[in-house]
Order: C-alpha cells, then structure tokens, then sequence
C-alpha cells in the first residue's frame, strides 16, 4: 500500500511540475505590463521600472521562472544577507521559516509556505484571498456533494429494485433533465422562483455569501440560510449523475451469480443490498462523485457568481476582469493541486475497495 501511495504522489508532482510550467509561460507570454497594472496607465517611467524590478520583471525569462518555481516551492534556495540578489529571503514576503541548510557564507535552504505573489489591484497577498474564498466554495461543494450522493444512492438503488415502475421511469425522466440544465440558467431559475415568486415563504434572498454584514448593531455574522439555493442549484446535475450511475451500476451486480446464490441461501433482502450488492456497485458511483466534487471545489464560477457567493468563482472571475494575472495564476494551481489530491485518495479508496488495483 505505501508504494502505492508513493507512486501515486510521484505522478502528482509530475503532473503538478508541468502545470506549474504551462500556467508561468502562458501568462509571461499575454499582452500588458503588471507595472503599469499596479500603478495605473498615468504612472511615471520611474515608478514602473522600479515595481518591475521589485517583480523581477527585468530579468531573463527563465531566471523569472527558476524565482517563481522557487517561490512555489515549500523547500527553497534563498539567499539570507543581500537584499539586492535576485533570491533574496524577504520575511515579509514569506513570512516565517525554518532554516535545514545553510549552503555557502549567504545561501538557506529554508521550508517554507508557497508564495503566490501579490494581487495587482488590491496590494494582497494571494495566498490570502484565495485561503479565505476556497473556505467559502469548500462549504458549497460539500453540501452539495453531500446532498447529491445522499438521495442519488437512495434513488438509484429504489429505482433498480423497482425496474420499470413507476418511480424509475419518474427518476429517469428528472434524471435526464437535471443533467440537461446548464448550471447558470437552474441558477436563475431556482433563484427566481423560490427566492422571488416564493421569497415571501421561503424566506430566502437570491443573492448573499456566507457572512452577512449587518449596519444595525450585529456586526458580520454566519447566515447560513444564504446556502440553501446555491447548494441545491449545484447538487442538481451531480444528483443525477449519481442516481442514473447507481441505478445501472445496481442492476448490473445484481445479475450477478453471487447475488442469486446469497438470495438462494436465504439471506435478507437488506443485507444483500447493503453488503453485497451497493459495495460492489460503488466504484463508478466514486469515480464520477470525485469528478464532481473536484470541479465544485475548483469553483463552480457561474453559480457563485449569480448567488454572489464569495468563493473561489467569484474571486476568478473578478481576476478575469481586472487582469490580475498573480490570482488568477494562483487560482489554477490551486485548483490543479485540489485536482490531483482527489484523484490520490480516490485511488487510495479503490485500492481499500478493490486490491486488484494495487497489482496494477
């Protein structure tokens, strides 16, 4: 099992590496200046060129890269003395350290925390913002997550067991539409009715984040009810994707000769269900269910954005708008890693599942 894990984390950071190197030459080659960016287009000669020193924007490209990839990097190269060298160990760029080596009069090798860079609009560290937004799209997704595979598993295995009933065919038919609604326009629409045309009873708003201000005396305080629609909109495609891959997955094992075996021996209906049959049926149901909540980690940007849940999609897409390339660079290695974390321990969960997958 360790070489396993060990193996699998070999394949991340490979992975990992090569998204790095995509995502810092793909946004060095875009038009624009980030001096000008941070400073304003009525900034003097003097001012830009001392903020592209500052970023090491005079530099030879792949001495830019070797700065950005060591910035990144937990464990780094820094020179501790020389505030003028280019690697440099500024505290106040990144924060606390600790010290393992000290190759040479200057040189550290120090572990410490990856450091994005700075927001050009807002001055801010990017490390912070997207800490503070992924809280907010983690409590989202895992809502919706948790509400699609509860009643997807529930659905899917009724449906299997009532083949062709009613219910199926009901479960199929909503099935089919849910995946067919594009997030953005069930956005709209769940807001619109339960929140506008139903407001008054429901009591819901279409629009709020997670902490509401309140100018009369309360201050900023958890509104959790503000997660209601977002959740539900976001767990809408999921919940039927899970139902139809239970349902299928279901009818399969249970055409098995092992399930006609442990019925012939006598053994409870239940019991052949929930140890037999669900356990061997789980493995699409995970994979699709990874997938899914990856991407809803990764920041579902049109539904926060509609909501205005103040998560990870919305900070992208404000990124987007403002051309603030260190966020939005910081944002899609956030992403990649949340991507290849799940994918680890959804490998890790097969292999407890099935051994087979550790011979592979």
């Amino acid at each position: 099992m360790a070489r396993f894990i060990l193996r699998r984390l070999g394949y991340g950071l490979l992975v990992l590496a090569g998204v790095v190197t995509i995502v810092f030459f793909l946004f060095n080659i875009l038009p624009g200046d980030p001096a000008r960016m941070m400073l304003g287009q009525r900034a003097d000669v003097a001012s830009v060129e001392t903020i592209r020193k500052d970023l090491g924007l005079d530099q030879p490209l792949s001495r830019q890269y070797l700065k950005y990839v060591n910035d990144l990097s937990p464990l780094s190269y820094h020179n501790k003395n020389q505030e003028s060298h280019y690697f440099f160990l500024d505290k106040h760029k990144y924060g606390k350290t600790i010290t393992l080596l000290k190759p040479g009069k200057d040189g550290v090798l120090v572990l410490k925390k990856p450091y994005l860079r700075r927001s050009y609009q807002s001055k801010r560290k990017v490390n912070h913002i997207l800490s503070q937004a992924f809280v907010k799209t983690a409590v989202l997704a895992v809502t919706a997550m948790t509400f699609a595979v509860i009643f997807g598993l529930i659905i899917g295995v009724i449906s299997a067991l009532k083949k062709d009933g009613l219910f199926d065919k009901s479960s199929l038919v909503l099935s089919v539409l849910g995946m067919s609604i594009p997030s953005f326009f069930a956005a709209i629409l769940i807001g619109w009715f339960f929140a506008f045309i139903l407001g008054e009873y429901t009591g819901l708003n279409m629009i709020g984040s997670m902490y509401t201000v309140d100018n009369f005396g309360r201050g900023k305080y958890l509104d959790l009810q503000n997660l209601i629609l977002p959740a539900l909109t976001l767990g809408i495609r999921p919940l039927a994707i899970v139902t139809e891959l239970t349902r299928s997955s279901m009818l399969d094992v249970l055409s098995q000769d092992y399930i006609k075996t442990a019925k012939a021996k006598g053994l409870r209906q239940n019991k052949i269900i929930m140890r037999h049959a669900l356990k061997n049926a789980l493995n699409p149901v995970i994979t699709a269910t990874s997938g899914w909540f990856a991407s809803l980690l990764a920041g579902a940007v049109f539904v926060e954005y509609i909501f205005d849940w103040k998560g990870l999609g919305v900070v992208i897409v404000k990124a987007l708008e403002q051309y603030d390339f260190p966020v939005i660079m910081g944002a899609v290695l956030f992403i990649s890693v949340i991507l290849i974390i799940i994918n680890i321990l959804i490998d890790i969960i097969y292999s407890l599942l099935d051994p087979r997958v550790l011979i592979a």
